[in-house]
């Protein structure tokens, strides 16, 4: 366990951000692009370094390629809030990182070297003895500035801006390279631990999606999640995501929805061999189930479902193939076929150049 002497000391929640719907437009917002890694504040007392998750455990072992460009790249005693990112030829890797969180030390390694992390500082929790939580946001922003003034990758000071129209062109631009939305906070803000006190602008947009199957509640009250499927060119139905965050009467309602279509739909389903995939069959072919990544006691058995219902859900991004995040259930689409349910539906940015982003 890494062990340092600072005046905020881990481990520490971060501050969050609710979500706007529109971009915030007012005196004294400061506007930045949101990155979609893993969150991280850095502790950082002269060799010791501790990565803190959002969920205040360490991430040290999972990033050890990070330790030594923090030291050479962050003052000597400082708490940096940022996130942990991974870059691709397409952008944003988050599926790359998810690859991290992996129990064998050896494989963590071998990663480590063939995609290599990178750090993005936005906040400045601490300085030397100082504690600056407490101070206003336009003032940790120009201590962070002149702290990072001389680093160099992988360790990135975020772009900023008080133009909503540099941030609106943030918005549609940089989406391309994997980035989530647009960050706005108060240039007066105190940083303050797991509170939303910041806005949040994330793209939205709806898709028509096969239910082939669904998944109970972990209370046994309802259904917990839809199974969500859309074709490929060649007449494969991929699983591509879940809605979810139903509301107890809607878990319920939902369990009688989908009991018509319950009756012999394993027969002849297409993912009737996802347990196979799960040792590595049905080849080229994305199917639900499968271990949790970060709970393996988590129950991901399912229930199938006929072929039948066709479901309007809202998304904000795509990862790969899939949905980054789980969807929102919008309505029933008894007028569409589950054919129709392609990938040719969906909005792809075109996708920028990730040295842009960091260099914005």
């Amino acid at each position: 366990m890494t062990v340092v002497d600072l005046p905020v000391l881990p481990p520490v929640k971060p501050m969050l951000a609710k979500l706007s719907r529109d971009l915030p437009v007012a005196d004294g917002l400061v506007y930045e692009p949101k990155w979609d890694g893993f969150r991280c504040i850095v502790f950082r007392d002269g060799d010791e370094v501790e990565l803190g998750s959002r969920n205040e455990k360490p991430l040290n072992r999972y990033f050890p390629e990070l330790l030594e460009s923090l030291q050479a790249n962050l003052p000597d005693r400082c708490v940096v809030d940022g996130e942990i990112v991974i870059g691709g030829p397409g952008g944003l890797d988050f599926d790359a990182l998810l690859n991290r969180i992996h129990p064998a030390a050896s494989r963590v390694a071998m990663l480590a070297e063939a995609t290599p992390a990178s750090f993005v500082a936005f906040d400045l929790l601490a300085l030397g003895d100082d504690d600056l939580t407490s101070r206003a946001f336009s003032e940790r922003r120009a201590l962070l500035v002149e702290a990072l003034a001389g680093a160099d990758g992988p360790v990135h000071l975020t772009p900023a801006t008080s133009d909503p129209k540099v941030a609106a062109d943030w918005f549609a631009r940089f989406e391309g390279a994997g980035l989530d939305g647009v960050i706005a906070k108060g240039s007066d803000l105190a940083y303050v631990p797991d509170k939303r006190l910041m806005l949040k602008v994330k793209h939205e947009r709806t898709a028509d999606c096969v239910v082939a199957g669904f998944r109970w509640h972990k209370d046994g009250g309802g259904v917990g999640s839809l199974l969500l499927g859309l074709y490929d060119d060649a007449g494969t139905l991929h699983h591509v995501g879940v809605a979810t965050s139903f509301s107890v009467a809607r878990r319920t309602e939902l369990a009688a929805e989908v009991e018509p279509y319950r009756a012999e739909a394993l027969a002849g389903h297409p993912w009737q061999g996802w347990a196979e995939a799960e040792m590595g069959g049905a080849e080229g072919q994305r199917q639900p189930g499968g271990p949790s990544r970060w709970n393996a006691k988590k129950d991901l058995s399912w229930e199938p479902l006929r072929i039948e219902l066709v479901a309007e859900v809202g998304y904000d991004n795509l990862q790969g193939d899939r949905f980054r995040h789980a969807t929102k259930l919008v309505r029933w689409r008894p007028d569409r076929e589950p054919a129709s349910c392609t990938y040719d539906q969906l909005e792809r940015p075109v996708p920028e150049v990730l040295a842009e982003v960091f260099g914005a």
